[in-house]
């Protein structure tokens, strides 16, 4: 399989939320990963990719701590890191093209992680997300087979989010404006993919502490507009936008009067559900908004 171009081994970079307050993400994503033929080497002694926050303020910091992840990834004998999270794999592979591009910086980076005992890190790992990883090629045929299950009759809203998508010069897996991976995946799984404007959009995270009127703003078109277009859930490959989605729509009730009461699934949940996954698998209970509906549609 591996010859083939599919990296059935890989390192594994879960990062803070789904360490922390998106376990869901991670134990549907370890339930998962055998069904599509993904070997998972899991990466202990790693840290926070930094998000925007340390990038912004300190660069050469996050670049460090970028580097440090690189090179435990490395350390593996995977060529390919695999993240679950939108702002780690831009985070990430844009640590990996400064480094790679620049030998200097690489020999610099790499002299202050020996000091405290980091692996040297010589360029050889690729980031990539879970989604990219099973969108197409084998990955895609693999997912065919293992969501024996199906979604059929639901009606699935994908949500992309911003750091999955741009800038298209790190990212370049999909046009920005016009993604189609998500879109594959809800097909490959019986379900029915739900096109609407605002599924490219941002969900509001990075702003809500500073200005929480305008991210609600935010928030709300793509809820909205899934809802109009008659979707009875919604999928996003990235922990920051489905903690904006899910926990969020009770600001928007605040804010609104409405109840949205829209369902947001995790990617690895949406598939393992297709795949029959185990509720202690997926972690449902989790969630703010009750997928109960979602569940019941499925159940008749």
């Amino acid at each position: 399989m591996e010859g083939n171009g599919f990296p059935t081994r890989v390192a594994y970079y879960k990062g803070c939320l789904a360490s922390l307050s998106a376990k869901e993400l991670d134990s549907s994503t370890q339930a998962l990963a055998p069904k599509v033929g993904l070997e998972l080497v899991e990466l202990e002694s790693v840290t926070c990719c930094g998000a925007g926050d340390i990038h912004e303020a300190e660069p050469d910091y996050y670049l460090h701590l970028n580097a440090r992840i690189l090179a435990y990834a490395e350390a593996t004998g995977a060529d390919t890191l695999m993240t679950v999270c939108n702002v780690c794999t831009l985070n990430l592979r844009q640590a990996n093209w400064m480094l790679k591009k620049d030998e200097a910086l690489l020999e610099r980076v790499n002299k202050n992680l020996r000091t405290v005992g980091v692996p040297s890190y010589s360029g050889s790992v690729e980031v990539k997300h879970l989604l990219w990883l099973i969108a197409e090629g084998e990955g895609y045929e693999l997912l065919k087979v293992a969501a024996h299950k199906g979604l059929k009759g639901l009606k699935v809203a994908p949500f992309y989010g911003c750091q999955i998508l741009r800038p298209s010069k790190l990212l370049g897996f999909e046009d920005p404006d016009r993604p189609w991976s998500l879109e594959a995946i809800i097909t490959a799984c019986g379900g029915e993919p739900i096109d609407y404007p605002a599924k490219i959009k941002c969900c509001g995270f990075p702003i809500i502490q500073a200005r929480e009127e305008t991210a609600l703003g935010e928030l709300i078109q793509p809820i909205e507009q899934a809802m109009e277009a008659g979707a009875d859930v919604m999928v996003t490959p990235c922990p920051l936008c489905h903690l904006s989605l899910d926990a969020w729509q009770s600001k928007l009730k605040k804010a609104t009067g409405r109840d949205f009461a829209m369902p947001i699934l995790h990617l690895s949940q949406l598939i393992g559900v297709a795949a029959g996954l185990e509720d202690s698998e997926l972690k449902f209970k989790r969630h703010v908004v009750s997928v109960k509906p979602m569940l019941e549609k499925l159940a008749t």
